[in-house]
């Protein structure tokens, strides 16, 4: 009830009585003084724009600190796929495995150094990450760009027959898969494609795990990194280049797609997993594809589904 006194809580406790506070007498004046305006992003110490990352030309923001595959399986693939590597690093008290034997003979073989290192050493190198005492440093990759993809100085070179010597150029509309990015363009490079045009921003770019998957394949084909997808399509048209939509829906079956489409140069468009090309990018297209599936199957893995189309278009 109100004004009860005798409630719990309700009786002031000594020493808190209100009265006249004591002022600092202007001391803190300069302690509230503004400290200016707040500095950008890259510039603010701990912010993850200002970690570990730089732009280069293309634009595309690329590491300072190394990009590591971590663990035995994978390090072992990765070296028996010949991605390239700058350092193999072994934990000093790693145990006597097959696969990190196999590493090692393949890094002695490539040229690649070994070093041993501490367990900190090496859970700071991975970042935290499960590692088993090796992990395999790879290059910063080197983008190319989007001229070098339309007229490559060495043009790809094949035994594929019919349509060898028909450019291709595999464009990404903000993938977002680092796996993906990476089998596309090991098919891209099986298929003798010029290149692999990507996104600079909001997409998948060239990491450990795309090096990973692309089974060395980066090693071989020129990836060219972008500002506007949108853009670089215009500029691949004005090449002489077609550019063609893969759909999951509409379009002209790609088994039915023949003739003076598959005379000229080929831009294969892929759009993004979730939600396939955008709208402007669209809007560029000459003709759009898709690939017949089970209609029990909602859709193919964008990887899969580019693979299947660079055979198409090679074949015909």
């Amino acid at each position: 009830m109100a004004g009860n006194s005798q409630r719990k809580g309700a009786t002031r406790k000594s020493g808190s009585k209100k009265g006249a506070q004591v002022g600092s007498g202007g001391n803190r004046k300069q302690a509230l003084a503004g400290k200016g305006p707040t500095p950008a992003a890259k510039d603010r110490k701990g912010h993850p724009a200002a970690r570990g990352r730089s732009r280069g030309k293309s634009g595309k923001p690329t590491r300072t600190s190394p990009e590591v595959i971590l663990g035995r399986n994978a390090v072992s693939d990765a070296l028996a796929a010949g991605i390239p590597g700058t350092e193999l690093v072994i934990l000093e008290t790693v145990d006597d495995d097959p696969r990190v034997t196999r590493a090692r003979r393949a890094a002695e073989k490539a040229g690649i150094p070994l070093s041993v290192r501490s367990r900190p050493e090496l859970d700071r190198l991975g970042d935290g990450l499960p590692h088993q005492g090796i992990a395999l440093v790879v290059p910063n990759y080197e983008y190319a760009e989007l001229s070098t993809v339309i007229s490559p100085e060495v043009p790809p070179t094949n035994e594929l027959g019919v349509g060898a010597n028909q450019p291709i150029v595999v464009v990404l509309d903000h993938l977002q898969d680092a796996g993906n990015l990476g089998a596309i363009a090991r098919s891209s490079a099986a298929f003798a494609a010029n290149g692999v045009v990507i996104a600079n921003r909001r997409a998948a770019s060239i990491s450990a795990s795309a090096w990973r998957a692309s089974a060395g394949a980066f090693a071989r084909i020129p990836i060219a990194s972008v500002t506007n997808i949108a853009r670089s399509v215009t500029t691949l048209k004005k090449a002489g280049f077609l550019a063609i939509g893969l759909s999951t829906d509409g379009g002209t079956p790609i088994n039915n797609i023949h003739g003076d489409f598959l005379n000229r140069p080929i831009a294969l468009i892929v759009g993004s997993e979730s939600d396939g090309i955008s709208r402007l990018v669209a809007e560029k297209c000459d003709v759009f594809t898709t690939i017949a599936i089970a209609s029990s199957t909602e859709s193919l893995n964008a990887s899969v589904a580019t693979g299947i189309a660079l055979n198409v278009i090679r074949s015909a």
